[in-house]
Formats: structure tokens, C-alpha cells, sequence
């Protein structure tokens, strides 16, 4: 990792040998596409001293601002601002722009997912009990719109709004803001679970 001062910064051995260290801790997490530069801006307003460090991380320009009265506290908060952001950035980026090909293959189709069962080592195939392609394709999951029902209920609200063909009610309590799950029992009366 390339460093560019701009600015007047005077660091003892000790303070530079720290800073060299959260350096190298950046550009490990940076470094994987090729060697990264930062630019490090020290500006002093009378008593105070802010350190900027600007590191391009993709197509992202990332920055990190601090301000202290020291200037080695300045920097060394700027580059833990910059680690979280990288970090932040590296894990959404990996949540949105990976999926795993099992995953993937099980969306698509159901032909795909025996393809993907098949690849399975055989002690764990010999393991899960066979199960014919009707029974599969019957159990399905639906989901179910939660922007629906965005208000919390208390009890006697959800005992009402229990339909005739379902036997049970998810709902937000008023009083806890905990989910609770209302259940109706065969004899008319109802269970409630807590969560």
C-alpha cells in the first residue's frame, strides 16, 4: 500500500511503527486487486488537528475524517473509521454479489436440485431417507407479506382477526413489542405463545 502525505506530520519511531501496523492490517484487507494508494491530508486550525484518508476501493472513494488535538490520535482514528467502512463494504458486497451454486440451483429448478443431491458425497445421501418426486413437489413454502399487518395488536384484537379457515394468528403484541402466536384450539379456545 502506497501512503501520500500532504501536510506536516511529525511522528516518533513508536507512533510511526503503530501507524505502519494499521496500515498494513488496510492493505491487507484492500490489496487482493492489486497494489492501493492512500492519501493522507493533515490540516492543523489552531488547536486542532484533522487527519482525511482517502483510499479508491473499487468505485468507491472511501474516506475516513477525525479530528483531535493530537495528530497521531487524528490519524489513528481515521484509519479505524476507514477499517469499518472497507469492512462494511467487503461484506455487503459479498452478501449481494455471491450466492452459493446449490443455493442458486435450488431456485431454479427442481430438476437441478436432484442434480445438486446427486454431487453429495454417498454417506450423507445413504443417510436422508428417499422421498418420491409427488411428496417433494407437494411440500411448498409460501411467504407470507409482513407490510400487511405493520400495527401491533393486543390479544383480543388477534382472537378477532383469526379467520374461519386458519387455525392460528402471528402477530406483534402492544403491550411486550415481542411476536406472539396465537393458536386455536379444536374445543374453541385459544392457545397463546410467547416468544
Amino acid at each position: 500500500m502506497k501512503i501520500n502525505y500532504t501536510g506536516q506530520a511529525a511522528f516518533t519511531p513508536m507512533q510511526q511503527k503503530k501507524l505502519d501496523a494499521k496500515y498494513a492490517k488496510l492493505a491487507k484487507l484492500l490489496d487482493r486487486g492489486g497494489e492501493r494508494k492512500a492519501r493522507v491530508i493533515l490540516t492543523a486550525q489552531r488547536h486542532l488537528q484533522r487527519a482525511e484518508i482517502t483510499v479508491k476501493y473499487y468505485d468507491h472513494d472511501l474516506v475516513g475524517l477525525s479530528s483531535d488535538s493530537d495528530t497521531f490520535t487524528a490519524v489513528f482514528n481515521a484509519i479505524e473509521k476507514l477499517e469499518k467502512q472497507i469492512l462494511k463494504h467487503r461484506d455487503k458486497w459479498r452478501d449481494t454479489k455471491r450466492t452459493g451454486d446449490a443455493k442458486a440451483a435450488l431456485l431454479k429448478e427442481p430438476a437441478a436440485a436432484k442434480k445438486v443431491e446427486a454431487a453429495k458425497p454417498a454417506a450423507k445421501a445413504k443417510a436422508a431417507p428417499k422421498v418420491d418426486g409427488k411428496a417433494a413437489a407437494a411440500k411448498r413454502v409460501y411467504k407470507v407479506n409482513r407490510k400487511s399487518q405493520n400495527k401491533p395488536m393486543t390479544v383480543e384484537e388477534a382472537m378477532l382477526e383469526i379467520q374461519a379457515d386458519s387455525n392460528y394468528m402471528v402477530y406483534r403484541d402492544a403491550d411486550s413489542d415481542r411476536v406472539h402466536v396465537l393458536v386455536k384450539r379444536n374445543d374453541g379456545h385459544f392457545d397463546l405463545i410467547e416468544s
